[in-house]
């Protein structure tokens, strides 16, 4: 089963090679005792965004959305322990996740409260995190993450579809052919190539894929949603997972203060096929968050207020 790519393009778009051209850092911090690897874009700055990937991915699923978000803040994206480039643990849990958010956030330099995005399986760490420091976040967007005790590549691992025992591939070729987005959805083809790209690491018998199985294997689904202590947002791919009466019940659970932003003509992987439609309506929704106060109840939101 392969995923069903755009082709019609052979060269990416001018905006698309610039944001992979753009300066980024590449970093690691220790969080728990394990190095927690990120990357960076934009000038140093107190505010800033964390990006948090989804299941068996990894912070370069955000090469392209990272740079075009760094305007006047600093954006970081994470690779979660058993993910990407950062070190493996014995076992893994939404609390710990959380902790390295926070973690790669502080070493980053953001002294101010930031702005935590996440897709998919991050998009529940994003709550999570919201969940155990709200006061400590300015804000959290949860992108296409379905109110569930697991995300649909969880689910896909638990059922066997997808996410076995790693193997290793003869070829950089025969490990690249096996790529595609769980659940499969019709993708942009430059950006399935560089993710593909970026999600392997050759070894000794070969190729592999850089996620750790036990990343599917971990307990306690997460704690119900709650009103929290920190604005929330709730995005929703049109074909995603996150359906829209499914939307209503979170946005009736998170005490009816979160907006919910539905982006047109996209799969449940966002940033595969519609990231300029993502990276609007995050712009759009910092920008409201920027010129607007928070719910009553919220952090920020003034004690008092003239009547007029």
């Amino acid at each position: 089963m392969t995923s069903t790519v755009d082709t019609d393009s052979a060269a990416p778009p001018a905006w698309f090679t610039d944001a992979l051209a753009a300066p980024v850092a590449e970093l690691t911090t220790m969080v728990d005792g394990i190095p927690i690897a990120y990357r960076a874009w934009g000038e140093e700055a107190a505010r800033g965004i964390v990006l948090v990937h989804g299941g068996a991915a990894h912070s370069r699923w955000w090469d392209h959305i990272g740079p075009l978000l760094a305007d006047g803040r600093r954006v970081v994206a994470i690779d979660l322990s058993g993910h990407g480039d950062s070190g493996r643990r014995g076992s893994y849990s939404l609390d710990g996740w959380a902790r390295e958010v926070l973690g790669v956030a502080a070493a980053a330099g953001l002294t101010a409260p930031p702005t935590v995005i996440g897709h998919s399986m991050g998009g529940h760490v994003t709550l999570r995190v919201a969940s155990l420091f709200g006061s400590r976040i300015e804000g959290a967007v949860v992108i296409d993450s379905p109110l569930r005790d697991m995300a649909p590549e969880e689910h896909a691992a638990q059922e066997r579809r997808a996410f076995g025992s790693l193997r290793a591939y003869p070829t950089r070729e025969a490990i690249l052919a096996r790529f595609r987005p769980i659940p499969d959805q019709p993708v942009l083809g430059y950006i399935a190539d560089h993710v593909a790209a970026t999600s392997i690491r050759q070894v000794d018998a070969g190729w592999m894929w850089k996620w750790d199985p036990p990343i599917f294997g971990r307990e306690a689904p997460q704690a119900p949603l709650a009103r929290l202590d920190c604005r929330v947002a709730l995005f929703r791919a049109e074909h995603g997972m996150m359906s829209a009466a499914m939307s209503d019940v979170m946005y009736d659970r998170l005490g009816r203060v979160a907006p919910v932003v539905e982006i047109p003509a996209a799969g449940h992987h966002v940033m595969l096929d519609q990231p300029i439609a993502l990276v609007a309506a995050i712009r759009t929704l910092l920008s409201d968050w920027d010129h607007s106060l928070p719910a009553p109840g919220v952090p920020g939101y003034p004690a008092f207020q003239n009547e007029h």
